[in-house]
Formats: C-alpha cells, sequence, structure tokens
C-alpha cells in the first residue's frame, strides 16, 4: 500500500508538468481554419506580390531603365587610354649622305590619353535619350496595366469560388430537403398512404441529386485549385472565403459618356499608345539629324619612348566636324519607316479607343441587367421557399401528392441557384466595370 501510495504521489508529481506542457504545445499551434482564411482585399496583395507575370514586368522595366542609361552616356565624354610596348628586328633609320640617321630606338613604349565630347549634332543624342526615357515610362505604364490584369483575373477567380461554395450549399440543401420528403415517403408507406411508386419517386429524385451534388463540390475544388494557382499556393491548400460586399457605390448609376471619358484618361492601354507615339517622334528627329553635321572636340596627351626625338611627349586639341556624304538613302529609308509606324500607331489607338469604348458600354449594361436579376430572383426564392414549406404541409397530411412536394424542391433548387448565379454575375459585371474605366482594383477593394 505504501508502494502504491509513494508511485502515485510521484506520477501526480510528474503527470502535473506534463499535462501543462501538452496544454501549452497545443495552444502554440496554428489553427488551420484561420490559416485557410481568406478576404479579398488580402487576396490581392497575395496575388500582386506573388505574380510571376508582374515580376517578369518588372523586370522587363529595369530592361528599358537600362536602355535609358546607355542612351545618356553618349551624351557624356568619351576617354580613352592607351599603352603599347614595341619590339623590331631592325631599328628604324633613313639614308642621310653616306651614314644612316636613327628615327627611333629599336625597342620603345608609347602611351596616349584621349578625351572626346561632342559639342552638337542637331539633337541626334538628346532625342534618342529622351525617346529612351519615353520607352521607360511606357514599361511602367505596362507594369501598371500587368497589375491591374493580375487582379481582375484574380477577383473573378474569387468569385468563381464563392459562386460554387453557395451552389454547393444549394445543392446540400436540396439533398436535404429530398431526404426528409423521403423519410416522410417511408413512414406514409409503412401506414399505407402512399403507394410504392411514390416511395420510388422520391429514391430517383435524391440519386440524381446527390450526383449534382458531387459535380457542384468538384467545381468547387477546381475553383480553388484555380485561386492557389493564381497565390502560388499548392493546388489542394484548403481556403475559406470571406463574401465580397456590393460594390454599388462604386458602379451604380454611372452614365456611359462619362465612363467613357474616365476610360480614356484612366486605362493605361491608351497611355502606352501616347508615350509610345512621342518616343517615335524623338526617334524620328534623332534618325533626321543624321542629314547633318556632328561637330566635335578632342584633346589628347601622347607619348613615345624615343630619344632621337625632341618632344617624346605632345599635347592635342582638336576641333573637328563629321557628316556622311552618303549612306545608300539607308537614313531615307529609316525616317520613311517611323513615319508609317506613327501612322499605323495612329489607327491602332483609334481602333483601342473603339473597343474600350464598346467594352465599358457592355460592362454598365451587364451590371445593370444583373442588379435587375437580383432583384427579381430575390423575390422568387421567397416564393419558392413558401410553395415549397405549403406543398409540405400538405403531403404530410394527406392532402397533396409527392409529385408536388418534388416539383416544389426542384423549383425551390432552381430559385436559389438562379438567385446566386445573378448576384456573382452582378458582381463580376461590377469589377468589369472598375477594370474597363482604369480603377485600379486593388485599392478600390480595399
Amino acid at each position: 500500500m505504501r508502494s502504491a501510495g509513494t508511485f502515485g504521489s510521484r506520477g501526480v508529481f510528474i503527470f502535473g508538468p506534463v499535462m501543462c506542457f501538452a496544454v501549452l504545445i497545443l495552444l502554440l499551434q496554428p489553427d488551420t481554419a484561420v490559416a485557410g482564411h481568406l478576404n479579398l482585399p488580402e487576396g490581392l496583395r497575395l496575388a500582386v506580390e506573388n505574380s510571376r507575370l508582374l515580376r517578369a514586368a518588372s523586370l522587363e522595366e529595369g530592361i528599358a531603365e537600362a536602355d535609358s542609361l546607355v542612351a545618356g552616356s553618349k551624351m557624356l565624354p568619351s576617354v580613352d587610354a592607351s599603352f603599347s610596348q614595341a619590339v623590331m628586328a631592325y631599328q628604324p633609320t633613313a639614308i642621310f649622305g653616306p651614314q644612316p640617321v636613327p628615327l627611333s630606338q629599336k625597342n620603345f613604349v608609347s602611351y596616349g590619353l584621349g578625351i572626346q565630347q561632342t559639342l552638337y549634332d542637331f539633337k541626334k543624342s538628346s532625342s534618342r535619350f529622351e525617346a529612351t526615357r519615353t520607352l521607360l515610362n511606357v514599361r511602367r505604364l505596362e507594369t501598371r496595366r500587368t497589375k491591374n490584369l493580375v487582379a481582375i483575373e484574380f477577383v473573378l477567380a474569387y468569385l468563381e469560388l464563392l459562386e460554387s461554395e453557395r451552389l454547393l450549399r444549394v445543392a446540400e440543401k436540396e439533398v436535404e430537403r429530398l431526404e426528409s420528403h423521403l423519410k416522410d415517403a417511408r413512414h406514409l408507406f409503412e401506414e399505407g398512404v402512399i403507394t410504392k411508386n411514390d416511395l420510388l419517386q422520391a429514391e430517383v429524385r435524391i440519386s440524381d441529386a446527390r450526383q449534382r451534388l458531387l459535380t457542384s463540390g468538384n467545381l468547387r475544388a477546381v475553383s480553388a485549385s484555380r485561386l492557389n494557382t493564381l497565390l502560388v499556393r499548392p493546388l489542394n491548400e484548403e481556403i475559406v472565403a470571406e463574401d465580397v460586399t456590393d460594390l454599388a457605390a462604386a458602379t451604380g448609376e454611372i452614365e456611359i459618356g462619362r465612363a467613357w471619358e474616365t476610360a480614356e484618361k484612366q486605362r493605361p492601354e491608351i497611355r502606352i499608345t501616347d508615350e509610345t507615339m512621342k518616343a517615335l517622334m524623338s526617334e524620328e528627329t534623332a534618325k533626321k539629324a543624321e542629314y547633318f553635321p556632328k561637330i566635335f572636340v578632342k584633346g589628347g596627351f601622347d607619348y613615345t619612348e624615343n630619344r632621337y626625338q625632341q618632344n617624346q611627349g605632345n599635347w592635342s586639341l582638336t576641333l573637328g566636324m563629321n557628316i556622311n556624304l552618303f549612306s545608300g538613302w539607308s537614313t531615307d529609308a529609316e525616317v520613311l519607316k517611323i513615319q508609317r509606324q506613327k501612322a499605323k500607331l495612329s489607327e491602332e489607338r483609334n481602333r483601342l479607343l473603339d473597343g474600350i469604348r464598346l467594352e465599358v458600354e457592355k460592362y454598365i449594361l451587364d451590371s445593370k441587367t444583373a442588379r435587375q436579376r437580383v432583384a427579381v430572383t430575390r423575390d422568387a426564392v421567397s416564393q419558392a421557399e413558401e410553395n415549397h414549406r405549403i406543398n409540405r404541409a400538405r403531403y404530410e397530411e394527406g392532402v397533396g401528392t409527392a409529385t408536388d412536394v418534388l416539383d416544389a424542391v426542384t423549383l425551390l433548387t432552381m430559385a436559389e441557384t438562379n438567385f446566386f448565379r445573378s448576384l456573382y454575375d452582378l458582381r463580376r459585371a461590377e469589377a468589369a466595370v472598375l477594370y474597363a474605366t482604369g480603377n485600379d482594383l486593388a485599392e478600390v477593394y480595399k
């Protein structure tokens, strides 16, 4: 007894700290449900930060910046240094009377330092530098456009996941309603109130509903995997997505003409076209400068180790001019090419503007139509719920038929499906209006 009591007290003494340590470990474990929790603003932030497409666009921006530095270097002075060691088989000499006269040492070293600066080249270098700076702005606008493309893709995928979850719940409710009806039908069949045919009809309907439930579950899984792909996460990582609110304040009764003006000012595609036109104009100026001379100044110091010369080192300063007299009409051809590129870009801008206007109008009309559909289908859900309640009550009282109940379940499922589809069609149309008018989606949903 003493031994058992001693062991028991020691067991309690050891067991207490172990339990406290285990509880502490459990408390420190991350909550898996919270870990998979996601809302739209946070998801947008992660999608933009992790987007490989956006990283590639940022690298393109860096390349354009390097091109700008290269073009800017042409306006800076050019500094050259040289060094050489000459080893000759024979000493250079000249015939001067009966005796040969040495002109240079047999072995000697020479070095030089030269600086050349273009004074004026009729804006060739400066125009080319300006063109590269404008193209850098184009790349920055491309990065912004890519960011918004990543954002709209994520928003649509997020809404698709929310819609698939809602439709999955609708399918689950349909199965629950049919299972409840099947339970009532079995009870009434056992009491001899209904025939076997009513029972078989309920079993067939519930089998069909379970197949739709499986399909809805698969669609939800695919939507979650697509969202994980955009977030650069494992495909099977669980996501608990929060619903989004109505954006009527941001997209509501917007007038189409004003929306067109906003899109023309904010859409990066239009600004990209305008900046590209500026770059072409600068390139044209730079190319036309080749018709004119380039004026430069060059200074330097040259030293040659030669004891036969009075001055082995010598300073020089040169003011010069270069002009290309004939290049096979290549300059004319390149100027003509740039002019045709400008004309093509102008036509593309007009076509782009027409497409954006059509896109804005379509999404505004889609949002208005979807908003009306939401109002209609919301009322239809209430009516279908009441119809289902009445028919089920009638069936339980032995007044109604099994077909009435099954039709009421189907009608209610269809009404709920139509409501949620119209609701998320509205959400998608709202996001599309914001994108089409050039808004920053990350800021709007934030």
